[in-house]
């Protein structure tokens, strides 16, 4: 949430908090700032504040400022702004609406303004609201989204006079009915979509964006205003299904209290009033059950409290504590108080617990006493598992999702990806029917999750990284079971080619993560491991000199069989092996004091000659002072010939003692391209 420090203060009594101060307080109540930076012409600073999922009632200014000044020991109030006095027809004659969905929109209110003159901003507003980031667009949509920044309440205005029938009807969509949102898309609506209609077409999308031809414009005199509340899962659907993403789904994804929409609703009129002249039509129309609802109390016991949090409190002082955050409170007695919890906290505070957590931010955390012990000695977590959280961590950081999928598999899955000389370990067919196989490798399970993230558009093609942790099963032929635990990746490959390399680059990373700096992967050219793999695009992996798993295309056929689109490629490794590495070996050494030589060579080899053949040759050349060696790319065209590939490689040469001299490394070079005529008959390409 982006927060102007000015805006902020001017919603907390008393002398204006420095910006350190309001750092310290938003950290001090659990709301920590990600980033800050100055505004322009002095007006403050601004604060990307972390807000949880659980405190939408904080996605707002007006939210910040109510616990800053909580932990300030001060009040808070919204400006004072004069209500206009509602002086045109009852707003009954000039509207109406219809809730058909009472169960997913708790509360719709609706108020009406005429004879509007819609024109520019004042300069305030304009500037307010780009110091959140927001273009001014009009004094109507610049006061909505005012209003929003302001109390974390969306709302929307529609031209009153574009409305069929003039009025508003909140349903569900109709299979194929579109609507043309502000931003332009036209987007095709599902029988699951909530939307506001108006007597013949959907006009807004409930709770995410609004509907171009009935926005308020220049030429609108009489705006209909709408500021309601939403189920979170109806709205975070459609908004996720047809990608748009907006300040007001986010709120609503969080919860809107229907019990905080009547204060937003009047600021926003009277902010309209005053910018355009109009007239306020009398009465409001609200429909749905949001404010028929008993008042939310909790019991907390003081001793429980101070048993929970190790710290003396007393009932008193719960009592004086908690009103600073909007709860009502009544004391009992010496050992217990009733609150009523207010509506803006009515989603998260439900239980005892819950506010017992509202003390304790309000005492302070940083007067908590903690100890390493409780009743029992905490135990180190195990090595292993510190390494797995190591290497998910990683995959995460390079782009990958975890998966987990489920054990067992199709006997088609099992054919296409079983090893030679091992058979299907299975339990009874009418136990698991359609899927009776224990997996012998993983890649089936991601696969299946490629094509189902796919075929629901959950991402686009050539973006999606897929990896997993489980085990694998299978029989020899003797009987015996054979088990053991793998990771399996799995990464689009538009390009195949530059897939490989991407995939093989992760798997050196993780090897590095598991081992250190100096731990290298064996790659080389090998049969597939199961049919399903593509054999001229299979290459073994090895640690050590022991096999550690494998890096593949899977072939078309096997694409085709899981019904996806998308080139991908595989890899499989042996988690146990790759675990025992941990935890990895640092080494230290000076940085090196004398500048380095890099020298490039492009070279012409056999199509099917490996990077492994070449890498090997260099090698054995033992050329002097060379201290790295990199693969930097590869070309296939007529300039070099069918059946050839022309291989760009980088040598780095240095001397820990002095800087080299160009006359020095030619002849290393020379001995590097000689090594390589030698090896894999490479010809130096000009």
């Amino acid at each position: 949430m982006l927060i102007n420090t000015d805006w902020l203060n001017e919603l907390i009594e008393g002398p204006d908090l420095s910006p350190d101060e309001i750092e310290r307080l938003c950290t001090r109540q659990g709301f920590p700032i990600d980033e800050r930076s100055p505004l322009t012409n002095g007006a403050g600073e601004l604060f990307d504040v972390e807000v949880t999922s659980n405190r939408g009632d904080c996605i707002s200014h007006l939210g910040v400022a109510r616990e800053v000044a909580a932990g300030a020991g001060r009040a808070f109030a919204l400006p004072q702004r004069t209500t206009p006095d509602a002086a045109g027809k009852p707003v009954s004659v000039l509207t109406d609406v219809d809730n058909q969905t009472p169960d997913v929109c708790p509360l719709f209110t609706a108020r009406v303004i005429t004879g509007a003159r819609v024109g520019p901003s004042p300069k305030w507003l304009v500037d307010r609201l780009a110091s959140v980031g927001q273009k001014s667009i009009n004094c109507v949509v610049d006061a909505s989204n005012y209003v929003l920044f302001e109390t974390g309440q969306p709302t929307h205005t529609f031209d009153l006079n574009t409305l069929d029938e003039k009025r508003l009807v909140v349903r569900y969509a109709s299979a194929g009915e579109e609507l043309v949102a502000l931003d332009g898309v036209k987007h095709k609506l599902r029988d699951t979509d909530l939307v506001v209609a108006d007597a013949r077409r959907p006009v807004s999308l409930a709770g995410v964006i609004g509907g171009l031809d009935t926005g308020v414009t220049e030429k609108t005199t009489d705006i209909l205003l709408e500021a309601a509340t939403w189920d979170p899962v109806t709205i975070r659907t459609a908004a996720r299904r047809l990608r748009i993403s907006t300040d007001a789904g986010h709120r609503f994804e969080r919860v809107v209290d229907p019990g905080t929409i009547r204060a937003a609703a009047e600021r926003l009129a009277a902010i309209i009033c005053e910018l355009t002249g109009g007239t306020l039509a009398q009465g409001d129309i609200e429909r749905g059950p949001g404010l028929d609802r008993a008042e939310q109390r909790i019991t907390c016991r003081a001793e429980r409290c101070r048993a929970i949090l190790g710290l003396d409190i007393s009932a008193a002082e719960m009592a004086g504590r908690l009103p600073a955050l909007g709860f009502r409170v009544e004391t009992r007695d010496e050992r217990t108080i009733e609150c009523v919890v207010p509506d803006h906290r009515r989603h998260d505070v439900r239980r005892e617990i819950d506010l017992i957590e509202e003390v304790a931010r309000l005492h302070g955390f940083e007067d908590f006493h903690v100890t390493d012990r409780v009743d029992l000695q905490i135990a180190p977590p195990q090595p292993e598992r510190q390494a797995q959280t190591a290497l998910a961590g990683a995959l995460t950081g390079m782009g990958f999702y975890e998966t987990v999928t489920f054990t067992f598999v199709t006997h088609d899955d099992c054919k296409a990806f079983m090893p030679q000389g091992l058979r299907t370990l299975q339990v009874d067919e009418e136990r698991r029917k359609g899927a009776p196989a224990l997996r012998p490798s993983v890649i089936p399970s991601l696969l299946h999750c490629r094509r189902i993230n796919q075929d629901n558009g959950a991402a686009r093609a050539g973006e999606v990284r897929l990896f997993e942790f489980a085990s694998v099963f299978a029989q020899t032929t003797t009987g015996d079971t054979v088990q053991h635990r793998n990771i399996a990746l799995c990464l689009d490959a538009p390009d195949p080619q530059l897939g490989l390399r991407q995939l093989r680059g992760v798997i050196e990373r993780l090897a590095r993560e598991m081992g250190g700096a100096e731990t290298t992967i064996g790659v080389e050219l090998t049969p597939p491991v199961f049919p399903a793999l593509d054999p001229d695009a299979h290459a073994g992996l090895t640690l050590g000199g022991a096999p550690l798993g494998y890096l593949a295309l899977p072939t078309p056929q096997t694409l085709k069989q899981f019904g996806i689109d998308t080139p991908v490629a595989v890899a499989e490794i042996n988690l146990d092996a790759l675990l025992a590495l941990y935890p990895p070996a640092a080494t230290v050494h000076a940085l090196p004091a004398f500048p380095a030589i890099e020298r490039d060579l492009s070279v012409i080899v056999d199509e099917h000659a490996p990077w492994a053949a070449i890498e090997v040759a260099i090698n054995s050349a033992s050329p002097d002072r060379m201290v790295g060696l990199t693969f930097e790319g590869v070309y296939r065209g007529k300039q070099v010939g069918a059946g050839r590939k022309s291989v760009t490689l980088r040598m780095r040469f240095q001397d820990p003692d002095r800087t080299l001299r160009h006359d020095e490394v030619d002849p290393q070079v020379e001995s590097v391209v000689s090594a390589l005529k030698s090896a894999v008959g490479a010809e130096l390409r000009a």
